[in-house]
């Protein structure tokens, strides 16, 4: 029996003349196993398919139909790897595919059961069966340690590779509005670290916790389009799932983002998959202020306030300074433009440039015009044309409102004159 220091030594690369490479692999349902490979450096294609079957012409449903049938070897879904060995080694490769999934489950990954998604390696070259069968026993130590079971894969030389349906291929391209599975041990091969993995711990209040991952494109996309322009007063931190620590109700990840709203290091509730702006910020107004609260209702029912509301008085003697969104953080209204209409709502002549947006409204029989908070997409009130010196009347809801002083506030327009 090698030693690890051993089985180490003889992962160091060997292959003296760098060439174009082809191997298949599986690490459960093929759409996430895809993506991941497109977006490692070297690889030159990645196209989804099926191997390791022992009939012919298998179609994506002939493979669920057999997916629990013991009479027969089904085939797995796999994703052939195209790669130029001088940019990624084969080992590399390998410890890359080991660490992507887990492959102690037999015959499912995650929530996916059946056959079919089980783990595989499929080689084309005898360099290629020598170096899985080598970084599978270091890799079995190393999940020894972790507490892990013992490694199904399967490593056979590759017989025969079907391409799976047109549809299938660059199938997170096309459908940009879903996750990246995520069944990874956390278990990792041994290599040179710029910067140690830093434990999350919980903070003692509301927080939210996006799980991410580097190859994830939904993650960017979340990042871009939702986490960049965040300024709300829940405090929102990114992290990788073997960053945390202490926390308690735990879901299993299952594929990235997965956002965890917590409170007081424990989950009380999570999402996994792209989540648009819209939807985000009416979750995390459910998590902030409570379903059954005044200001969720107003925003996201429609409700109103009741007139000389007891949040209308707090803010009836207010300084010079900014109500902002209670969701998103985003200022809204200044009290350079408010004014007392003596109606029981906050009233100004103006919003924020930029900050709101306007629709017809025609709802319980009358003709107004709905204000809403342009980032959180949240009900704001209305507006009339009965203000101050022929100047427009906003008619907002306290509940939605939260007041900040100004200088807080980064890239406030200039005060109107």
């Amino acid at each position: 029996m090698k030693t690890l220091k051993q089985l180490l030594f003889l992962l160091l690369p060997i292959s003296l003349f760098a060439q174009e490479q082809k191997i298949i692999l599986g690490a459960g349902y093929f759409w996430g196993v895809e993506r991941y490979f497109e977006n490692l450096h070297g690889i030159q294609e990645v196209t989804v398919g099926y191997a390791g079957g022992d009939y012919p012409n298998p179609t994506y449903q002939t493979l669920l139909n057999h997916r629990f049938d013991t009479n027969m070897i089904n085939h797995a879904e796999v994703v052939q790897i195209i790669y130029d060995d001088a940019n990624i080694s084969t080992q590399e490769l390998l410890q890359s595919f080991w660490e992507l999934h887990d492959p102690t489950q037999g015959n499912h990954q995650g929530n996916d059961r059946g056959n079919n998604y089980r783990s595989a390696i499929y080689t084309t070259t005898l360099e290629q069966q020598k170096i899985a069968h080598e970084t599978k026993e270091v890799y079995q130590m190393l999940l020894n340690k972790a507490g892990y079971g013992k490694i199904t894969t399967e490593i056979k030389p590759l017989r025969h590779f079907y391409l799976a349906e047109a549809y299938h291929q660059d199938y997170l391209k096309k459908h940009p509005h879903g996750y990246c599975p995520n069944h990874a041990t956390g278990v990792k091969f041994t290599r040179p670290s710029k910067s140690p993995t830093t434990p999350l711990t919980p903070l003692k209040e509301k927080e939210i916790i996006v799980i991410s991952a580097p190859f994830c494109p939904f993650c960017k996309m979340f990042q871009k389009e939702v986490l960049a322009n965040y300024h709300g007063s829940i405090p929102l931190r990114v992290a990788q799932k073997n960053q945390l620590q202490g926390f308690k109700n735990l879901p299993t990840i299952v594929g990235t983002p997965t956002l965890l709203y917590i409170q007081d290091g424990k989950v009380i509730q999570s999402h996994t998959g792209y989540i648009d702006a819209k939807n985000f910020y009416k979750t995390l107004g459910a998590f902030k202020l409570g379903e059954e609260s005044e200001g969720y209702k107003v925003a996201f029912e429609q409700k109103t306030d009741g007139r000389f509301c007891k949040q209308y008085k707090a803010f009836q003697n207010t300084g010079d300074d900014i109500f902002i969104d209670k969701i998103s953080g985003e200022p809204l209204f200044d009290t350079h433009d408010r004014f007392n209409s003596g109606s029981g709502w906050l009233s100004f002549t103006k919003a924020i440039d930029g900050a709101t947006l306007q629709k017809e409204d025609n709802s319980f029989g009358m003709h107004r015009t709905e204000v809403i908070a342009k980032k959180s997409g949240a009900h704001l009130g209305h507006v009339f044309d009965d203000g101050p010196n022929g100047l427009p009347r906003f008619c907002i809801n306290a509940t939605i409102l939260e007041f900040v002083p100004r200088e807080e506030i980064k890239n406030l327009p200039p005060k109107s004159q």
